[in-house]
């Protein structure tokens, strides 16, 4: 096999290699290009608002979702085996509760 041929399929291999090294990043420019928040099929945006990790596999994750005349914050117990439910509140009024708990003074 000449040089030729040889440094052509090495060029291809390299070329195939970055194409695949680039797919996630395209991925990610693609659904952000779509828009944020992604929709469901009925329409409905969720997004997450905060996570804290409570041990290994448990977490507390707060999440907005509901259509926009009715904005809800869940609060959501997630482990490995079941994602629970812990409270339900209008996005109104999680919205007047966070902006009064930055006002108040810290207990430090």
């Amino acid at each position: 096999m000449s040089a030729g041929v040889s440094s052509l399929s090495l060029l291809w291999v390299l070329l195939f290699i970055g194409a695949i090294a680039c797919l996630p990043w395209l991925a990610r420019r693609w659904q952000r290009s779509r828009g944020a928040p992604a929709l469901s099929a009925g329409g409905v945006g969720a997004r997450v608002l905060s996570s804290l990790t409570i041990g290994p596999q448990q977490r507390v994750v707060t999440m907005e979702t509901g259509s926009a005349e009715e904005r809800v914050v869940l609060v959501l117990g997630v482990t490995a085996q079941a994602i629970t439910c812990l409270h339900v509140l209008p996005a109104a009024s999680f919205a007047s509760a966070v902006a009064a708990a930055r006002t108040e003074p810290s207990l430090d």
